[in-house]
């Protein structure tokens, strides 16, 4: 009897691992294609629901944070998700983004840039506007397809500079020159100004 139970257990333990090693193989394929196709399957929900068409080269990390943001409400002075303001908000991105430290008012940016016409923008370049002012009062990160992300008085939006309002008030799209990406890389505080923008 313990011989004939002996028998089962073995032969219910050899099914077991027969099983476990015919579902093990796939696997490998599986994992190796899942990085590529989420990628993907990621930019295609990101052009839907954002209205960009998305290439190859997008930077999937500026999307999922704008993504994230869209709702927060707009609050002047504002640096937190509880309210933000535009230039608080382009700040922000550019931590987390492009691990860059970039001033805090939208004029003082301005002054870290080199001007872009509106046909030349590329996907994180900044937008600048003189809303019901003679100088620049509003900052937003473009994203393509004429669409761009801000910190609006309606909260963190996006929208298209094809509107007949922000057509109206837009004033020069903005690079960060080369000369302070390499200023804010090699300078020995960023890694701590990085942090502290964090909290």
């Amino acid at each position: 009897m313990k011989k004939i139970i002996l028998a089962i257990a073995l032969s219910l333990s050899i099914c077991a691992v027969q099983a476990q090693t015919k579902v093990t193989p796939p696997q490998p394929a599986a994992t190796e294609k899942a990085p590529d196709e989420q990628d993907g399957l990621v930019k295609e929900y990101f052009s839907q629901i954002m209205g960009v068409a998305l290439s190859t080269t997008s930077n999937v990390k500026l999307f999922q944070f704008v993504y994230d943001w869209v709702g927060t409400p707009y609050h002047f002075g504002g640096e937190s998700r509880k309210g933000i303001d535009c230039s608080a908000f382009t700040k922000e991105v550019y931590s987390k983004v492009f691990n860059l430290t970039i001033k805090r008012n939208s004029r003082d940016i301005f002054s870290m840039v080199s001007p872009v016409s509106k046909d030349d923008l590329k996907e994180g370049d900044l937008v600048f506007f003189k809303i019901h002012s003679r100088s620049i009062s509003h900052i937003g990160i473009y994203l393509g397809n004429n669409r761009f992300a801000h910190a609006s008085s309606r909260g963190v939006a996006i929208s298209s500079l094809d509107d007949s309002y922000y057509s109206r008030y837009f004033y020069k799209g903005g690079r960060l020159l080369e000369a302070f990406k390499k200023e804010l890389d090699e300078s020995p505080d960023a890694s701590s100004s990085n942090s502290n923008a964090q909290q």
